[in-house]
């Protein structure tokens, strides 16, 4: 593979990294966690068409397109650094014009972290994890967070105060609640969540039902995960950060695959020092497996981790840069690493070629 890096722009604490679809024209999204930061789109061949989204709102840690929609998307902001998340809310968006976009508020949830889209039937579901319940400082974990779920409101653009969001726990006493990731579970779309308590997966349920499945997958500590079938044996490694913005980068194979008893085992770690690891992203390069790492501090580096002649294997990408989360974007000729490269203030893309 090729790797080509563009800078996209100078942003402080660049965090957030995604991607929305308009009118068949693909534009690169990242956004900064910093109070009052900003959030912008890039589009055209070299991503080097600009637009505003918002200019000031920050602690934006997620944003996340509605499934059918021409671009409309659900975000987080106020979800600010320190956890001074209190007043987190999730907004729904859309671009109504050249360089003009519409922003609402949808729901407040505090300390909202991560949240997902599922369409199911004629609904879609949204699923919000918060980080914690309260906070009383930086470091008071006393409050757990939960997951919740609740349906969006079909007419967001209308906004919300005629329909509201209704949420329901599914998933409570979860200390550390900050990892997340779409996976496959059965043969079918899950949500994977992190705590303290380990690793949790979520089944939305069948078109017509309401209860929502949940299952440990594993029970030590765990800060973010990622899914994805590195080996090509058919069943899904975990690949996970470990603890919470732990140094440790490790792929779990379930046993059962190995002929043992269900769960997993630890069957790689990465081998070099890290420091706050933050990245993990399951995905395919030019049609082959693989997960994306990145850390914050030490080396800061942007990682590929792939499956070579029988054995995991680690190229590092670039260092000194922190990413602090990572996107991809698959196309026919080229494939697309969206990375807000936080340490260095830096909104990047990677285009990754043959």
């Amino acid at each position: 593979m090729k790797i080509e890096k563009i800078v996209l722009d100078t942003m402080e604490r660049c965090y957030a990294a995604s991607s929305l679809t308009i009118d068949g024209r693909l534009y690169a999204v990242l956004a900064s966690e910093s109070i009052d930061g900003p959030c912008y789109g890039y589009t055209g061949d070299r991503f080097t068409e600009k637009e505003v989204i918002w200019e000031k709102a920050g602690g934006t840690m997620s944003l996340i397109q509605i499934p059918g929609s021409n671009g409309e998307f659900i975000a987080v902001q106020h979800f600010f650094p320190g956890f001074q998340s209190a007043g987190a809310k999730l907004v729904w968006g859309r671009r109504t014009g050249r360089g003009v976009w519409e922003i609402r508020d949808l729901v407040s949830l505090p300390y909202v972290h991560r949240f997902d889209l599922f369409a199911v039937g004629n609904d879609i579901y949204i699923l919000a994890a918060t980080l914690c319940g309260s906070k009383k400082d930086r470091e008071d974990w006393s409050d757990p967070g939960a997951v919740y779920v609740g349906k969006l409101p079909s007419r967001v653009d209308k906004g919300v105060q005629s329909e509201g969001v209704r949420f329901t726990p599914v998933l409570e006493k979860l200390t550390k609640n900050h990892g997340y990731c779409r996976g496959l579970w059965e043969g079918s779309p899950a949500a994977f969540v992190t705590s303290d308590e380990g690793i949790f997966v979520l089944s939305p349920p069948h078109a017509g039902g309401t209860e929502w499945k949940t299952r440990r997958l594993l029970d030590r500590p765990v800060g973010d995960v990622a899914v994805c079938d590195l080996d090509g044996d058919g069943v899904d490694e975990l690949v996970t950060i470990e603890p919470f913005h732990g140094n440790q980068f490790v792929v779990n194979k379930r046993a059962s695959a190995r002929g043992q008893e269900d769960g997993y085992e630890i069957v790689y770690r990465y081998p070099g020092e890290l420091d706050f690891a933050h990245a993990v992203v399951g995905c395919t390069l030019r049609g082959k497996p693989a997960v994306i790492g990145g850390v914050r501090r030490k080396h800061c580096e942007l990682f590929i981790l792939t499956w070579n002649a029988g054995r995991y294997e680690a190229e590092v990408v670039e260092q000194g840069i922190g990413p602090s989360n990572v996107a991809v974007v698959n196309g026919a000729d080229r494939d697309i690493i969206i990375s807000a490269n936080h340490t260095q203030n830096q909104a990047a893309i990677y285009l990754v070629r043959d």
